[in-house]
């Protein structure tokens, strides 16, 4: 008797299920992406525990015909595309027409949707992936779909979902993600009959940044916009001040779909070394719009990865885009009194909605930080008529100048009017400014860090390291592959500063050291660098900036070291000088701003 035998239509259809639908947030992400699709310019969300009893998502959109409805919930029915050849064009966040197959096969799901010429719409229930009832109901145009007990069929997947407070957070990420991608249509979520956020469709991203994830992110951003023939990149991207301990608010979008990209995301992550502390990460909400026969998203089931055709000619524009922005656009850390400021992005929204007046008019969002307002449609969690909203629309944040003057003219200017007034702990150098009227503080090991870092580096890459040869040389014991390494990168080594030559069969000879700023360093230098150096380098100027950081580092004066005010003052002559006067190697500040404002009211001089 034959072993292989062919599955039942049911199995193939829970199976397939299973690679699409992971959790809820899956059925959420599916449904508001269809919703988009549709062409909706309002969308509702509401989910009950998590999703795993209830989701609902309705929309204004389309609308179903009551012969496309019939199709809907087969497998590879899509509307999306029709053969082939549209894979290389493809515009829709969905195309494969598995989404609503793989929902209904392993949830109770409920359909009412009215297309615009028709004089009634339809109310249909399916399970297991087939229509159990359908009937006339009245409704306003577009659909409503909603998703209950999920998972019911296969109690084992449902034993293996997380907590509702987790499955929760699966949902708010995408939701998040979506609503900051899609700023031409009005998102209101809804989370145990509770509105935890609802977006305009005023098509200003910055004002849905600040709508979305607070004040604190959208005042830190630096706009950046790039244009080629054969795509656009733009967006927001963090300062040097402002950052997290994981890449959780890094949102990036092709055509409007979030994906993610790691090469995309090394680059701009590179772009911020010695610009942040490390173990830190940018922020970021960038797009790029492009032709989709340049793009390849069919390589994950869930379509959450893109792969790029011209990816070279992304990387560089990107790499350019980035560091023209950020060389025009870092800033002093300034110190915070409000530690209210500090709590997380998430956590500050219903801290704003606490703040709002609803009236059947209007909503009037008050600013707890600013003076700023925002008017948004009315809020009522049991209203699922996605009908269009008041016409009023959110008011939309005044956009900063985000580059007030030139990369070389700010570290000059920003030193000019200072006043000296002593050192703190033998560490901290005490500056007045009392022309901006703030309280400047210089770390000494940090601003001579990045001095030393910026003049080693320039003179690596121009191959201009000062070399001291050695009267005695040393000769260095290492392993047989060490010798051969040190071969290799000798010309690597040469431009670091160490003239080496081979001795013997373990042995080499190092005749010529680096002249760090008239120290010259020997034995115990090379071995660190020798250690640092042991990776997958291709040229002398692949070298990673970790290196030169720790060069910098070792020489530079440390805390506790008693300079005087002629020092200081050279210290901060030299600080002027660098391109990036406002963080260590490392990204730590060298310099930290406390205003006459923020000290006065901490005094309560001021309220």
């Amino acid at each position: 008797m034959s072993k292989i035998k062919l599955l039942d239509e049911l199995t193939i259809q829970k199976i397939a299920a299973g690679e699409i639908i992971e959790r809820p947030a899956s059925v959420v992400k599916e449904l508001v992406e269809n919703s988009l699709d549709a062409g909706a310019s309002n969308i509702v969300i509401e989910i009950m525990n998590g999703g795993k009893d209830y989701i609902r998502v309705t929309d204004d959109g389309e609308g179903f015909l009551e012969e496309d409805l019939e199709l809907a919930f087969k497998r590879h029915s899509t509307s999306k595309i029709e053969k082939v050849d549209d894979l290389l064009k493809i515009v829709s966040f969905g195309f494969r027409g598995e989404a609503l197959s793989s929902i209904s096969a392993v949830a109770k799901v409920e359909v009412l949707s009215k297309t615009d010429g028709s004089l009634s719409g339809i109310q249909a229930f399916v399970e297991e992936g087939r229509i159990k009832s359908k009937k006339p109901v009245g409704c306003p145009k577009g659909t409503t779909m909603i998703v209950r007990d999920l998972f019911y069929n296969v109690p084992v997947r449902r034993n293996f979902l997380k907590s509702k407070s987790s499955e929760t957070a699966y949902i708010d990420d995408i939701l998040y993600r979506l609503a900051l991608g899609n700023t031409n249509v009005a998102i209101k979520y809804i989370r145990d009959n509770k509105v935890i956020f609802y977006t305009s469709k005023n098509n200003d991203l910055i004002s849905n940044i600040y709508n979305l994830l607070g004040r604190d992110f959208s005042n830190n951003l630096i706009e950046v916009d790039f244009k080629s023939k054969n795509f656009n990149i733009y967006g927001y991207i963090s300062n040097n001040t402002f950052y997290r301990g994981n890449r959780k608010h890094q949102y990036f979008y092709v055509n409007n779909r979030h994906v993610k990209n790691e090469i995309i995301t090394n680059i701009i992550e590179n772009k911020y070394k010695s610009l942040i502390p490390i173990n830190k990460f940018p922020v970021y909400v960038l797009f790029i719009d492009i032709d989709p026969s340049f793009i390849d998203v069919n390589i994950h089931p869930t379509k959450q990865e893109v792969k790029f055709l011209n990816q070279e000619e992304i990387n560089s524009a990107l790499d350019q885009m980035l560091s023209k922005a950020l060389n025009k656009n870092l800033y002093i850390q300034k110190v915070n009194f409000d530690n209210e400021d500090e709590r997380s992005n998430y956590e500050e929204l219903p801290l704003l909605f606490e703040k709002a007046e609803i009236n059947d008019a209007k909503v009037e969002i008050k600013d707890k930080y600013s003076d700023k307002s925002f008017i948004n449609s009315p809020i009522k969690t049991k209203q699922y008529n996605t009908e269009p909203y008041v016409k009023k629309e959110m008011h939309t944040m005044e956009k900063k100048n985000f580059i007030d003057e030139s990369p070389e003219d700010k570290p000059k200017k920003l030193l000019e009017n200072i006043r000296i007034i002593g050192v703190l702990f033998s560490t901290y150098i005490l500056l007045e400014d009392s022309i901006k009227e703030n309280f400047l503080i210089i770390d000494q090991h940090a601003a001579h860090e990045r001095i030393m870092y910026e003049k080693y580096k320039k003179e690596f890459k121009e191959e201009k390291v000062a070399i001291q040869n050695l009267l005695v040389p040393e000769i260095i014991d290492l392993s047989t592959w060490e010798v051969e390494f040190v071969k290799m990168n000798s010309n690597l080594l040469k431009n670091l500063g160490f003239i080496v030559e081979e001795f013997g069969q373990n042995s080499i000879i190092l005749r010529g050291v680096p002249i760090l700023f008239g120290v010259p360093q020997a034995k115990f230098f090379f071995l660190e660098i020798l250690d640092e150096l042991k990776a997958d380098i291709q040229s002398s100027y692949d070298i990673k900036l970790e290196k030169i950081m720790k060069i910098a580092c070792s020489k530079a004066i440390k805390s506790g070291d008693k300079i005087n005010n002629i020092e200081i003052e050279s210290l901060i002559n030299q600080l002027k000088m660098v391109e990036n006067p406002y963080t260590c190697p490392h990204g730590r500040p060298t310099i930290i701003e406390i205003s006459k404002n923020d000290i006065e009211k901490q005094f309560k001089r001021i309220v």
